[in-house]
Order: structure tokens, then C-alpha cells, then sequence
């Protein structure tokens, strides 16, 4: 049996239902929909056979090359389908809802799947993507300087059952220079998005979310405009954590980390830094003097973090003094703070 489903009705579907896209490995990899399975009805090569075909001759020498290309496939999509969904539920979808997504609902629902078909396809998700980020959201944010832990404490805040979006987690990276942490690659700004965008259905829009204070960009990922501009104008209880907490919290962190990377990473941003800054950070992370390379990046990511304060409505920032970095116990003063004076920002 094929259930065609709208996009809403899709997106809410049963977690136990595991969700297939039919578009090739080239389409999936550079985005898809969280938690989906790829099953290509065709190579990144046939489809390319397959378009051309359709414009040039028309859709039925199209449609006859697909079934030369998939004929012997099929067996070998159903046996993939039964791995992913052995209860024989699975949920498909294609680019536009067309061809692909239709043959291969035809042939699961023949072996005796039952399908659920999303109309509109991979394209009717994303425009439901941008919708999320025109939505309102009673967003908070936590701040600090670089060092304060933030992103820790807000991992604490979930635990304690508070709504979280972890953007530098949805970005694979933690925003600085040295935010990539060593690692090579970010998921596109589409699966990005995507990605943001799920976690953003998943909260409740009538209650507080918590978000950590960043800049538009995180890496190379840009936050969503919708997004950015609330996060810009939403109140921020600011950490307050003595530079040397700081400065020992990020020597914990970086110390572990590839020394060519450190240098890199440094140089990137050497004219900001200041030539005499780079040179003595440089300097220090080939001596293995990590807290002194700390201290001397510190001293440009504290003043960038200052002026990106500046900008904001100073009304809307509240300080909260930290001794230390634990994250649980910061966490418990954060939420302990912001039920204090909720009353008077809600």
C-alpha cells in the first residue's frame, strides 16, 4: 500500500520508520534529510544519461534508458530495503516527488511494503527547511568570553531538561580559528540547515531555547538570517570567568591537539593577531608552552568578543559571575540566575 503524505505529515512521521532517499550518492552526500538511507535508483552518471535523454528525445526514450539502466537492479533494491526496514514500513521520497521515488514506491509496495511517499519530494523539505528560520522562537543566549565553557554548560543545561540547540555540534565545529579542532570537514550550509532545522521542530516554541552566543559564521557555515537576527536581539546572561580559569580551561583543550594545526591555525589570523602576538603564540606552541600560546591568542579573541557585546542592546546582557569552569555547577547557577529574573524577560 502507497500512502502519499504532505510535507507536515511526513516530517512527523514515526521515528521507527526509517526514511529512503532514491537520488543519487552525489545528491545525498551533499544533503539530504537527517536520519535517511540512501538507495539511488541510478549512478551520478546514469542520471546525468537520463536528463539528457529527456530533453533531447523526450520522456519515454527517458523513462525506457531508466528501466535499461534499473532492471537488474531491483532485486538488489528490495534485499537493501528489507536490511533497512525489515518490518516492511519505509518512507521514500526523491528530488521533486516524480519518476524515481514512483518506481521504487511501486516496486516495494509490490513486494508488500508499506510505503509512505512524500509528495513534492527532497524539494517540498526544503522549502519546509526555510520556513523553520522565518519562524519566532524564545530564544536565550549564553555568553561568555572564549574559555568560559559555554558550550559544556549548555550540554548540562539539556541534561537538566532544558530545550537546547547546540549550533557549533550541528556545524562540527567550535567557531574560532582553531574551532575545527583538527578535523578536515563541515557538512554543507544545505545539510546544515537541514539539519538546524529539525532540531528547531523539535522544541516547543513557547518556551525558552538556549543557544550559545555566536558569530554569523561558525567555520565556514553560515547561521540562517531568520535565526541570526533573533539570536541578535534576544537577552544574554553573559559568564563572567577569571581570565586564568579561562586560560587554563583552553590549554586542557588545545593541548591535545596536532602542533601544525595550532601554527596554522594561528597564522590564519596573523593580521588581526598582530605580527609580535603571532610570532610569540608561534613561538610558545613550538616550545610546548600551551598556556603561554593561550595567553597570547586570548588577548584578540577576548577584544573581538567585546566589540561583537558592544553591538547588542547592553539592556539585554545579564552577568553572572563564575568562579571556575565546572560545567555542572555553572550550569546550575546559569539556570538557578535565569528563573531569578525569568519574570522580568519573559
Amino acid at each position: 500500500m502507497i500512502k502519499p503524505l504532505d510535507i507536515s505529515d511526513f516530517i512527523n512521521l514515526e521515528k521507527n520508520i526509517p526514511v529512503i532517499d532514491v537520488r543519487t550518492p552525489l545528491e545525498f552526500e551533499h544533503a539530504h534529510i537527517p536520519r535517511a538511507f540512501n538507495i539511488p535508483i541510478f549512478s551520478n552518471e546514469e542520471r546525468v544519461q537520463v536528463g539528457t535523454t529527456y530533453k533531447q528525445k523526450g520522456r519515454e526514450q527517458a523513462i525506457l534508458l531508466g528501466f535499461d539502466f534499473t532492471g537488474p537492479k531491483w532485486s538488489a533494491f528490495i534485499r537493501q530495503a528489507l536490511e533497512i526496514a525489515p518490518e516492511k514500513k519505509i518512507a521514500l521520497h526523491c528530488w521533486r516527488g516524480g519518476m524515481r521515488s514512483g518506481a521504487m514506491a511501486w516496486a516495494l509496495d509490490m513486494y508488500g511494503f508499506e510505503v509512505y511517499l512524500l509528495e513534492g519530494g527532497y524539494k517540498k523539505f526544503r522549502n519546509w527547511v526555510l520556513g523553520k528560520f522565518t519562524e519566532h522562537y524564545q530564544i536565550f543566549i549564553l555568553g561568555g568570553m572564549t574559555g568560559s565553557g559555554k558550550t559544556q554548560v549548555l550540554k548540562e543545561l539539556k541534561i537538566k531538561k532544558q530545550q537546547v540547540v547546540d549550533l557549533e555540534a550541528l556545524a562540527d565545529h567550535q567557531g574560532s580559528s582553531y574551532g575545527s579542532m583538527g578535523k578536515t570537514s563541515q557538512p554543507s550550509q544545505e545539510y546544515f540547515e537541514n539539519l538546524l532545522a529539525v532540531e528547531l521542530h523539535s522544541v516547543n516554541n513557547n518556551q525558552t531555547v538556549w543557544l550559545e552566543d555566536e558569530s554569523l559564521t561558525i567555520g565556514k557555515r553560515f547561521i540562517p538570517t531568520g535565526i541570526w537576527q533573533q539570536m541578535r536581539i534576544a537577552s544574554v546572561l553573559k559568564m563572567i570567568v577569571p581570565a586564568e580559569e579561562r586560560i587554563e580551561f583552553l590549554a586542557k583543550e588545545y593541548g591535545e591537539l596536532n602542533q601544525q594545526f595550532l601554527i596554522e591555525s594561528t597564522q590564519r589570523i596573523a593580521k588581526r593577531l598582530g605580527p609580535e602576538q603571532t610570532r610569540h603564540a608561534v613561538e610558545a606552541i613550538n616550545d610546548n608552552r600551551i598556556v603561554d600560546f593561550v595567553r597570547q591568542v586570548l588577548v584578540y579573541y577576548d577584544k573581538t568578543y567585546a566589540l561583537g557585546l558592544n553591538k547588542r542592546d547592553p539592556k539585554t546582557i545579564i552577568p553572572l559571575y563564575c568562579d571556575g569552569t565546572e560545567p555542572l555547577t555553572n550550569a546550575t547557577m546559569v539556570l538557578n540566575h535565569f528563573k531569578m529574573m525569568q519574570p522580568s524577560v519573559v
